[in-house]
């Protein structure tokens, strides 16, 4: 099956929650895809990064992740959402701030640049880091229609979805075909 990352894909708001994001309804084991399992998936996920994540401008030009190095991002994606998804429904624990900065300083310490440019599992680690250091874990939320992590970026605080245009419309629509059958008896 061929797989495009589009710019939804990257409305975490930051690298290693799109990272994180890269599993599709994590919840629902029957459902579950994991993005990364294809290889040439996870090394387009950079290519993707690049044009449409959040961060780009901040990490420079992504490489995709040397194959040796594939297992450790694949641990840091899983630390990093076990650890920000704690935070998000405040049940923050130090056991899951341990196990994501031992992810992190695994990537860190076999840091290779490979043409001036980061690899995206040192800029997913670098994102990760910042995240945990955040002055504002109220601004991390989960989105109620697909499960994905995301910054609540807004003035208010009140963005309820990570992508108004994808899962906001799927749970108005939702809602008013549910309307919509009650009204008419069904």
């Amino acid at each position: 099956m061929s797989f495009a990352w589009t710019a939804h894909r990257f409305a975490g708001g930051a690298l290693a929650l799109d990272v994180a994001n890269s599993i599709i309804l994590r919840a629902d084991p029957e459902r579950r895809i994991d993005r990364f399992a294809d290889l040439a998936t996870m090394d387009s996920f950079a290519e993707a990064a690049n044009r449409f994540g959040a961060e780009s401008a901040r990490f420079g030009r992504l490489s995709p992740v040397a194959a040796e190095n594939r297992l450790r991002l694949i641990n840091l994606r899983e630390a990093t959402d076990r650890h920000f998804r704690a935070t998000a429904l405040a049940e923050s624990r130090a056991d899951l701030l341990a196990d994501l900065l031992e992810a992190i300083a695994a990537i860190l310490r076999g840091v290779a640049h490979h043409g001036g440019s980061l690899s995206l599992d040192t800029a997913t680690a670098h994102s990760a880091l910042s995240l945990a250091a955040s002055p504002e874990p109220d601004r991390l939320k989960i989105c109620p229609n697909c499960g994905w992590l995301f910054l609540d970026r807004s003035r208010n605080r009140s963005r309820t979805w990570c992508d108004m245009a994808v899962c906001g419309n799927r749970s108005k629509a939702k809602r008013h075909y549910h309307r919509n059958r009650e009204e008419k008896g069904e």
